[in-house]
């Protein structure tokens, strides 16, 4: 049994834990200078909301060492009672829950508030790398790929009935992984084709858009007059990009909210609001451009302290990190990220089981895309859709579902040798 714990304890990536406590740490220094008053007269209250974020660090972390005890065995065997108990927290939460900010994503416990948004993250990683991995799965034909794609749609829909846009764009980030295990490179090019094509769409009059996708339909055709199979495809495609232009123009006028429609224009300059939807991104930019390379020093950001970014212990907290510790101090941060990611990745590929491998892509993609959309909006070069920053922004719910999407791997990669 000494034997056993002493090759745990070595196997298990204490490098990565120790990143993980860094961030954690950071995010704590950094909730405390939002929300520190010198005026009143306690030093330190855990009703404040740095209060509440030292209880949540010490209860996630006890959480994360706690699944390092578990068999590795356990979260593939499990995996669908997981993703079954979040789908019914997020349907709970569509009768029960809380509106907040116009989205009802909240349960209520008492003082608490879960979001079930954010462990259905892992939910569906779970569901995901069990599903590849137990029935030897080839993502070359309809069958699995559809398989595959309910899984994600399921808590992507009930998300959006919320409605919460931000959390459910995060689940776009399991294409990754499918494309990692065999997921034909085309199907992708026909995504970020979409994406494509939704934007044009707002730039340019469908009629054109019509027929510019005509003539290159045509072309392509043209092409390939000699294979009738080809051409009738090409047909077929050129048809559904036209319909697509039309779902796409319905679903942004009318299911679309105002604010996220104004946020969407702005952040590709078809509108400007330094007042409405705008004046977020503009004062964090202001605060992180006035760190200038050093920063203004802790506790002494004039615009964490007068208040003039909204959400900045949330959504906004990396341009607290940007007006106090400078350039600097940005660049560690996403130094520790960059760090972390490239490490998630190798250890995703040194798993010797299907399973850890496809969850351990799972977990990378998610931070990424966390990250770089939580950055890009704090700098003016994505959307603001309200996404936390990855273990440093305020919130029980967010640091408890990372550290568990986070702890699961590392638990898996511990026991790398012997999980099958």
């Amino acid at each position: 049994m000494q034997q056993q714990n002493s090759r745990f304890f070595f196997n298990v990536d204490w490098i990565t834990i120790l990143i993980y406590m860094a961030l954690c740490t950071i995010g704590f220094v950094n909730i405390f200078s939002v929300r520190y008053d010198p005026d009143k007269a306690e030093a330190f209250s855990f009703s404040t909301e740095y209060g509440k974020q030292l209880i949540f660090i010490i209860s996630a972390l006890v959480l994360g060492l706690s699944i390092l005890l578990f068999e590795s065995k356990f979260f593939s065997v499990f995996a669908p009672i997981v993703y079954g108990a979040t789908i019914i927290l997020l349907l709970a939460v569509l009768v029960v829950g809380r509106n907040v900010g116009g989205n009802q994503a909240w349960i209520p416990i008492g003082s608490f508030r879960l979001q079930p948004s954010e462990f259905a993250k892992f939910g569906t990683a779970l569901l995901l790398a069990r599903y590849i991995s137990s029935f030897n799965v080839k993502l070359n034909s309809l069958k699995p790929i559809l398989i595959c794609a309910a899984i994600i749609v399921l808590p992507m829909t009930l998300i959006m009935l919320q409605p919460d846009a931000g959390s459910m764009l995060v689940f776009l980030s399991f294409m990754f992984p499918l494309y990692r295990e065999g997921l034909p490179g085309n199907l992708l090019i026909i995504f970020w084709g979409a994406v494509l094509l939704f934007i044009l769409n707002l730039f340019v009059s469908p009629s054109l858009l019509i027929i510019s996708i005509l003539i290159i339909g045509g072309l392509f055709a043209y092409n390939a007059r000699k294979r009738m199979q080809k051409v009738i495809n090409i047909g077929i495609i050129t048809l559904i990009a036209i319909c697509y232009l039309f779902v796409a123009k319905y679903l942004f006028e009318n299911v679309l909210k105002p604010h996220q429609r104004t946020r969407i224009e702005l952040i590709l300059g078809l509108t400007t609001d330094n007042r409405g939807a705008g004046y977020n991104v503009i004062q964090s930019k202001i605060a992180i451009g006035a760190g200038q390379l050093t920063g203004r020093g802790y506790l002494e950001g004039t615009q964490t302290k007068y208040g003039y970014v909204p959400a900045q212990s949330t959504d906004f907290i990396f341009s607290t990190i940007g007006e106090e510790w400078g350039f600097i101090g940005c660049f560690v941060v996403i130094g520790l990220y960059s760090f972390l990611l490239l490490r998630i990745v190798n250890m995703a590929e040194r798993q010797r089981s299907v399973f850890s491998r496809v969850y351990g892509y799972s977990i990378a993609c998610i931070l990424f895309f966390h990250v770089f959309i939580n950055i890009g909006m704090t700098i003016g070069i994505m959307p603001v859709i309200g996404i936390p920053l990855p273990f440093i922004s305020y919130g029980g719910s967010s640091l408890w579902s990372f550290t568990i999407l986070l702890f699961i791997f590392l638990k898996l990669d511990s026991n790398r040798m012997g999980f099958i």
